[in-house]
């Protein structure tokens, strides 16, 4: 049955076709004749109890510059009028982003959100992994110089990252002396109000971060993300490179111990970071990224998945 998606989104004249996640899952649904619509969160409206945007009917792609043609943009009722929200507008995750979280709450009962609004909100990607501490490296979170350095005499080497930072960006490595600790902490207090993530760097990472992309609670497969020369940070938007890569056994406990849960919130499309084959840092629900690499290294389908899933739950 062709589905009417609606998908919520950044700017198509702006992203790499050639490994964006969100292209893939719209290539994917025009392959099975679905229905699909563009708009910006921004472009969202409520009025009259209900949930509106102008969106432009959109047909996509694989052409490198001509990978999207807009129609005339039309008025969506969104809890009457599409069957699937797609909501994968990228981070910053800020009041913009919780905004539209609650606005899409409205329409829940009526149109299926992917992944579920109320989840995505109360699951920011470095907070909600604090449930699963038992697979976590040390860490704390803190705005507190003296905690940072007392965290720092433990471990002797440290990164320290924003809280809501995303694409590793501001990802800073601390050494053993402290040189420059008080000066981070300080910048970092300045720029954020919220606390930063401080923790036990790990070697492991010259060897790669593991993104493993999980549909519906169940591996959908993985790629190695492994940075560049002189770089602690191996997120494929700052040079990092992929590599192909199979899952540790300590990678599956993980992932059996995740599934159910992220199945339950109805958080359909889920990546989850790890590094050394056993340490958890984020399990990233607001727009994640990956699977364009894992389906050229394994020969998977993993929008397919995605979407069997969706019309699997749009169908109960």
């Amino acid at each position: 049955m062709p589905l009417r998606v609606a998908v919520q989104m950044d700017p198509l004249d702006k992203i790499n076709i050639a490994g964006d996640s969100t292209f893939a899952i719209m290539l994917s649904a025009r392959q099975r004749g679905h229905r699909l619509f563009h708009y910006a969160p921004e472009d969202l409206s409520y009025a009259d109890g209900r949930l509106w945007t102008m969106a432009h009917p959109v047909d996509v792609q694989p052409v490198a510059d001509d990978h999207y043609r807009f129609e005339e943009p039309v008025l969506l009722d969104l809890g009457r009028d599409v069957d699937v929200v797609l909501m994968r507008q990228d981070p910053p995750f800020d009041l913009g982003y919780i905004t539209a979280t609650h606005l899409l709450e409205r329409i829940q009962g009526e149109t299926l959100v992917v992944n579920d609004p109320a989840a995505v909100r109360d699951a920011p990607e470095k907070l909600w992994v604090l449930d699963f501490a038992e697979f976590m490296p040390p860490t704390v979170i803190t705005r507190s110089l003296g905690l940072a350095r007392k965290f720092l005499a433990e471990h002797g080497d440290i990164v320290i990252k924003p809280l809501h930072g995303f694409a590793g960006g501001s990802v800073f490595r601390i050494g053993r002396d402290g040189t420059n600790l008080a000066s981070l902490m300080e910048l970092f207090n300045r720029a954020y109000r919220e606390p930063h993530v401080v923790q036990a760097f790990l070697p492991e990472i010259a060897e790669g971060d593991k993104r493993i992309v999980l549909v519906d609670g169940e591996v959908a497969g993985a790629v190695n993300r492994v940075p560049g020369e002189g770089e602690i940070r191996s997120n494929l938007a700052v040079g990092g490179t992929a590599a192909k890569t199979e899952l540790t056994d300590r990678e599956r406990d993980i992932c059996a111990a995740l599934g159910p849960e992220l199945k339950r919130l109805g958080l359909l499309f889920v990546g989850i970071d790890v590094i050394g084959g056993k340490w958890l840092t984020e399990i990233n629900v607001t727009s994640p990224t990956g699977i364009v690499a894992i389906d050229r290294f394994n020969g998977t389908d993993t929008a397919a998945l995605i979407w069997d899933a969706i019309e699997k739950k749009v169908k109960a």
